[in-house]
């Protein structure tokens, strides 16, 4: 038991926890934005052309019995415009990490290469002969003869 708590408190105080705690109460708050936006304006808008609001809509079954399809179509609405939000900051986000990447990339082989000077070539910085033309090269980096 005590190896169990131990787990716990340690999975708890993971910084990915915090930040998973804290996506879900910022999603929280922007979910009421997005409803508001669907209910508050786009519906209304949409209602132009069909004469009510979306939440209006509605069949009487048997009776009492009322199918609020309406409301549906406007939680559709709000799943609709999450999920393309949320595509869109992932999408920035993966742009700017690769972008990132792609320059420290650049950086690492800038640092690990040089350039033969008889073919042009990209080699490796610490090579003493040439893959590509053969050349042999000395510790300044010219070539010293070609085999």
């Amino acid at each position: 038991m005590k190896q169990f708590i131990k787990e716990f408190k340690d999975f708890i105080s993971r910084g990915n926890v915090m930040d998973l705690a804290v996506g879900i109460i910022i999603g929280g708050a922007f979910t009421s934005i997005v409803s508001s936006l669907v209910n508050d304006i786009i519906n209304p808008l949409l209602g132009l052309f069909g004469g009510m609001n979306f939440d209006q809509l509605k069949i009487n079954l048997l009776g009492e019995v009322t199918l609020y399809y309406g409301k549906f179509i406007t939680a559709v609405i709000n799943f609709l415009i999450m999920a393309l939000v949320i595509f869109v900051i992932i999408k920035v986000m993966n742009t700017a990490a690769a972008k990132f990447v792609q320059k420290e990339e650049d950086k690492e082989e800038e640092d690990d290469t040089k350039t033969c000077p008889f073919c042009k070539s990209q080699i490796a910085a610490d090579a003493v002969r040439c893959p590509h033309c053969t050349s042999i090269l000395d510790e300044s980096g010219d070539y010293y003869k070609i085999l």
